[in-house]
């Protein structure tokens, strides 16, 4: 195969599987992650709280994880709606060629619209490192998203899938939240990289961010295999 007929059947694949992960109730989980977002920035303004780096990142946290919300939870149950989960397990390595490509575009195509949002709140909040802001996001997105990704292919339903995110992502904030102590270690999956704590050494506290960082992207990989290897039980879902 020539290498202009592979560009051109890696874009119509692309296009493709674009149209699946972001059609449907996309947009408008994207309009809600925008409305959160706007929502968040005119009560900081409202309420002339201190506005930098760090709050900036808290902002964007929670329409981070809306964007990745859909994608991931609802994903394998629309390949049954559609009728095409069948077609796709006849593909040899399943696991990998489909939803390992997928996985790729849904958090690359995120993370462009992460760096859009804090584009807009550089503009109208606080000068910011769009990219790096982006880049910081990608990581709590990355253990939520795969941990997502595995639960649905356990549950096989996207309800189901998102019931059980709720519940651990409100166990999660419920337990840093009523923990100072664990608010600034490295098991804080929710660890603003861009709030530094007064009474922590600058030293230790790179440390504390760099182990915070390998251990989501550790977790982030372990639930991605998990999933992938229950993606191999065709019987399960066909």
């Amino acid at each position: 195969m020539s290498l202009k007929k592979y560009m051109v059947l890696t874009t119509r694949m692309v296009r493709y599987n674009l149209k699946i992960i972001f059609a449907g109730k996309f947009f408008w989980f994207l309009l809600a992650a925008f409305g959160f977002f706007a929502f968040f920035m005119f009560q900081q303004a409202w309420n002339r709280a201190e506005i930098n780096e760090g709050s900036i990142y808290n902002l964007l946290l929670f329409p981070c994880l809306l964007l990745i919300f859909y994608p991931v939870v609802f994903g394998i149950q629309n390949d049954e709606d559609n009728r095409i989960l069948e077609i796709i397990f006849g593909i040899p390595n399943y696991r990998y060629k489909v939803w390992g490509v997928r996985m790729l575009m849904i958090y690359v195509a995120n993370y462009f619209i992460l760096v859009l949002f804090a584009y807009v709140a550089r503009i109208l909040l606080y000068p910011i490192n769009i990219f790096e802001m982006a880049a910081q996001l990608i990581f709590p997105m990355l253990f939520f998203g795969n941990l997502a990704f595995m639960f649905s292919t356990i549950t096989r339903s996207g309800n189901g899938t998102a019931v059980i995110m709720i519940i651990l992502g409100l166990v999660f904030f419920i337990f840093v939240g009523s923990n100072n102590q664990m608010a600034n270690s490295f098991w804080n999956v929710f660890l603003n990289p861009f709030s530094i704590p007064g009474d922590i050494h600058p030293m230790i506290w790179q440390n504390t961010l760099l182990k915070s960082r390998l251990f989501l992207i550790i977790g982030s990989i372990v639930w991605l295999m998990i999933g992938f290897l229950n993606l191999q039980k065709r019987e399960k879902f066909v």
